[in-house]
């Protein structure tokens, strides 16, 4: 699927007649009342931690209560599809995210949404990479390392995951793409059984995210090789990232953001946008994200979020194919 940037523009360019009559229907300008914002996950983890605590100030700059509303399912497609459906009028938020827009399109056949024409991009929220652990007493202290013990062993090292076409799955298959080596993949559940294991010297590495793992890392069950990250993450800072260790290409993150749905009324995509946008400067934001070891994305709104968005997408579909995993 060739995404252009012409094609991103049309949730704006549609706004047309059913905007102007949603946007007509309030009084008393928007938002007149409470906001209703889809995340298409459980309440639990970085994402709950992060979008209930965005969700509070922003309702606080808006004047109205914004209402997270947890669609889990299918990897977030289940959520994602109802914030598609949703009625364009401004008073459903869409939780959009790197899995959802971006490797759900490679993953199944019969996407319920389309990732680009059914939403209009509003704000990048959050990205997230992952830490790189590995047993305490495999050989390898560093990247450079794991890379020279796998080249010498090739299929030896079992890297675990919480399960087939994740964000930390990819990730790993990004790094083994770009250094070159083969590792074998064991898939979980989830990520509490894969680390469960990793601790129990059943398989060699993972990747996860700081917040599942700093607790094991402080301790010593886990040792820290690598962040999946251009720069040093405050909840990790003794760990060096993906480009000092001379792999630029093998940085990825998780991220996030905030979408209306497809002919939502202008009046409602610039008071979002500029809210949003403010939000994002709020020093609690920041201090939070980057605890649970994220990085607030404040320079995407609107436009430039669009535009990472389109960029975004065949990356991912790349990986995804280098992946192995079949389309459903």
């Amino acid at each position: 699927m060739r995404i252009t940037r012409r094609a991103l523009g049309l949730g704006l360019a549609g706004l047309g007649t059913t905007g102007r009559r949603a946007a007509s229907q309030g009084a008393g300008g928007y938002p007149n009342r409470s906001v209703t914002w889809i995340v298409p996950f459980t309440p639990a983890g970085i994402t709950d931690i992060n979008s209930r605590l965005f969700a509070r100030k922003l309702g606080a700059r808006l004047g109205q209560t914004v209402i997270i509303d947890n669609r889990p399912g299918a990897g977030g497609t289940l959520g994602t599809e109802a914030g598609a459906r949703a009625a364009p009028d401004g008073y459903t938020l869409m939780y959009g995210t790197q899995g959802t827009l971006c490797t759900a399109p490679a993953l199944f056949r019969r996407l319920p949404y389309d990732p680009v024409r059914s939403f209009i991009p509003i704000q990048g929220l959050f990205e997230t990479p992952s830490v790189v652990i590995v047993h305490p007493t495999r050989p390898y202290r560093t990247v450079a390392e794991l890379i020279a013990y796998a080249r010498a062993n090739p299929g030896r090292v079992n890297y675990a995951t919480s399960g087939v076409g994740t964000g930390t799955h990819l990730a790993t298959v990004l790094f083994q793409t770009v250094a070159g080596i083969e590792m074998t993949h064991v898939p979980y559940p989830g990520s509490g059984p894969a680390i469960t294991d990793l601790i129990a010297g059943v398989t060699d590495i993972m990747f996860d995210y700081a917040v599942a793992t700093r607790d094991h890392i402080e301790t010593g069950r886990l040792r820290p090789l690598v962040v999946t990250a251009k720069e040093r993450i405050p909840a990790l800072p003794e760990v060096p990232t993906m480009v000092e260790a001379g792999l630029p290409d093998a940085v990825s993150a998780a991220w996030s953001g905030i979408l209306l749905p497809a002919g939502s009324p202008m009046e409602a995509v610039e008071r979002l946008t500029t809210e949003a946008a403010a939000t994002m400067q709020d020093p609690e934001i920041r201090r939070t994200a980057e605890m649970n070891g994220s990085r607030p994305m404040a320079e995407l709104s609107r436009g430039r979020f669009a535009a990472f968005i389109e960029a975004e997408i065949p990356r991912w579909a790349d990986i995804v194919r280098r992946s192995g995993a079949q389309p459903a």
